[in-house]
């Protein structure tokens, strides 16, 4: 067997100076996993937090020796891809999960996944890969107004034939195959199917691929703008099927985000968007009143419809929020996920962030024992030990029940 940690990854323990004065308690993992059980079934001792991170933590963060690993060669090399989630689980545990709930000893086994961020449903409708210094990879929009119908050309019916999910598919095949000798930390490796069964969402998509046009399009020509938001959902159906089918998958997340919605008012929202939402959770067996969406920017607007007209019980937020209005208008049923704002995390000190995790809290959020904490949304690199401290310390001291 031949272990893949290497050397230059260790990380040893922060010291106390590091993570300043807001020192959490220290929560096993047992009573950590007792904390998720408790709130699953109802009767949570305290708010659960998380912190949602992924291998731009490692990748891009100073404080990390990631040597010669870059997104380049993550994308194109499946040596690399394997390093790089390597390594992010080992961060992960070694750094961030001590300041939320989530286990901090080494696994039974290492369980990864080709990670390809965000950019692979428009990649799969054309749009090239940019890679830009101290950044994740994005995406530049290819439909002018003179070639806005040439996306519907493109073949979606063997989505697992075309890129990024060729590439994708085949570094899962062949990482399955090149971890059986290989360990990391004396511990077995796993490689996951894909996790590309969600979606980002038909005007988020919209926007990667035509760009602001899109905007336009919903008042000047909203034929084409339902067309297109059709074809975007029925391809991203497509790729869950073939997923599915491809890696015999007993289950499948169904997760729907949109952004972009934050960008229109709800009764454009209603008429133009809703729904393609509506096929989407219809399609992949989401049940009304069980249904999931994430929205980042200040989308909270369009809440009310989306518990009402489509049954989204669950709410992952970016910011801005009004956690009091949030919970008073949307009940204490509502599952709520959200926090401190990104912002704050990353230029704000520890007692400004104790102070609006506290606020928070405070705000009536806890209400109905539906709230998650997490940072408000998705973890950049380079926040502050201190300051990620202080917003788990605040949870374990205002977040109880």
């Amino acid at each position: 067997m031949t272990d893949l940690f290497d050397p230059r990854w260790q990380l040893e323990e922060l010291s106390p100076s590091q993570i300043g004065g807001y020192i959490p308690a220290y929560v096993s993992d047992l009573e950590k996993e007792e904390i998720w059980t408790q709130y699953r079934h109802g009767n949570p001792s305290r708010v659960p937090m998380l912190l949602d991170i992924n291998n731009r933590v490692v990748l891009l963060d100073h404080r990390i020796n990631a040597g010669e690993l870059s997104y380049q060669k993550v994308f194109s090399d499946p040596e690399a891809m394997l390093k790089t989630q390597l390594l992010f689980e080992y961060v992960a545990r070694k750094r961030y999960h001590h300041f939320c709930d989530y286990p901090v000893e080494l696994p039974d086994a290492w369980h990864l996944f080709v990670h390809f961020q965000n950019v692979f449903e428009a990649v799969s409708f054309g749009c090239s890969i940019d890679f830009h210094p101290n950044q994740v990879p994005d995406t530049t929009s290819i439909l002018s107004d003179d070639n806005k119908h040439a996306i519907f050309e493109i073949d979606i019916s063997r989505p697992l034939e075309c890129e990024p999910f060729k590439t994708i598919c085949a570094m899962t095949d062949f990482l399955r195959e090149y971890v059986k000798d290989k360990t990391f930390l004396d511990r077995p490796i796993v490689i996951d199917p894909p996790g590309y069964t969600s979606s980002d969402g038909p005007l988020t998509v919209a926007m990667n691929v035509r760009g602001p046009g899109i905007l336009l399009d919903l008042v000047d020509d909203p034929d084409y703008a339902g067309k297109l938001f059709r074809f975007i959902v029925q391809a991203a159906l497509n790729r869950r099927n073939a997923l599915i089918k491809r890696y015999n998958l007993a289950e499948a997340p169904n997760g729907l985000a949109d952004d972009s919605i934050a960008l229109i008012g709800t009764d454009q929202y209603r008429e133009m968007v809703l729904p393609h939402h509506r096929y989407w959770y219809e399609s992949t067996g989401a049940k009304f009143g069980q249904r999931f969406i994430h929205l980042c920017g200040d989308a909270t607007r369009h809440f009310p419809v989306l518990k009402e007209e489509l049954g989204v019980t669950t709410f992952d937020t970016g910011f801005p929020v009004n956690f009091h209005w949030l919970r008073q208008t949307l009940g204490p049923e509502v599952e709520i996920l959200g926090g401190v704002e990104i912002g704050l995390l990353i230029n704000g000190t520890p007692e400004q962030i104790y102070h609006r995790s506290q606020e928070i809290l405070a705000s009536g959020i806890m209400e109905g024992g539906r709230f998650i904490f997490r940072e408000g949304n998705n973890l950049p690199p380079n926040v502050p030990w201190a300051n990620i401290a202080a917003m788990y310390k605040a949870v374990q001291n205002f977040g109880r029940y």
